[in-house]
């Protein structure tokens, strides 16, 4: 997007793949704009966290329904993230509101699906951490480019790390649920989400210092 070079952009293989190069071509093509990509990922954001939330119930057959759907939306938001980059970088369709939609969205994807998984396993408390941490990681990041200094998209818990380990919790859950019918494998992902960003968020930020300092 305009702001954002194609020398400061989140490092991901999957950008590289056929598959992704055509579907962006297509993309491209046609009368979709990168921002509207951005605005479809709070959409699948709103739909996985409605649906971890849904998965809450008792009825087996819905819980398992619900967790399904919640894991291909959460993966169809990333799909929405990889493309609305490519649309408009090597599209060449960014805006001049490009950099807001290129960050905002993800805030907004952020907070309706670990809100959402938290309050479909009874810890809403756990689930707003998560989200919460989730955010700061993302604040550290554009404070450093704010400062002058190159994004840091490094981890352990950045977003794909994040959507990759709650996506596999709800497939998990899906035996879990049959097994015995608990929550745990829920429980635990946002726990790692919630601490991994946390450890994200500190290690952006000391090294942002250290970057700060060297400059004087």
């Amino acid at each position: 997007m305009v702001g954002e070079g194609t020398g400061d952009r989140r490092p991901l293989a999957s950008r590289n793949t056929r598959w992704a190069q055509g579907l962006a071509r297509w993309m491209t093509a046609l009368s979709v704009t990168p921002n509207q990509i951005s605005q479809a990922s709070m959409v699948t954001a709103a739909l996985a966290g409605g649906s971890f939330w849904l998965s809450g119930q008792e009825d087996v057959g819905l819980r398992i329904l619900f967790l399904i759907l919640a894991a291909l939306f959460c993966q169809l938001r990333l799909l929405c993230n990889l493309l609305d980059g490519m649309v408009a970088v090597e599209g060449g369709k960014g805006e001049a509101d490009g950099p807001f939609w290129n960050e905002f969205p993800d805030r907004i994807a952020d907070i309706l699906i670990f809100a959402g998984v938290g309050y479909g396993i009874a810890a809403p408390g756990l689930g707003w951490a998560a989200a919460t941490f989730a955010v700061l990681t993302a604040y550290v990041r554009e404070l450093g480019r704010a400062t002058g200094n190159p994004s840091d998209f490094g981890g352990p818990m950045a977003k794909q790390h994040r959507m990759a380990t709650i996506t596999a919790a709800a497939l998990l859950s899906i035996l879990e649920v049959l097994w015995t019918g608990g929550a745990w494998v829920l429980t635990i992902a946002l726990w790692i989400v919630a601490v991994g960003a946390a450890v994200t968020a500190l290690r952006r930020g000391l090294k942002l210092i250290r970057q700060l300092k060297a400059k004087h």
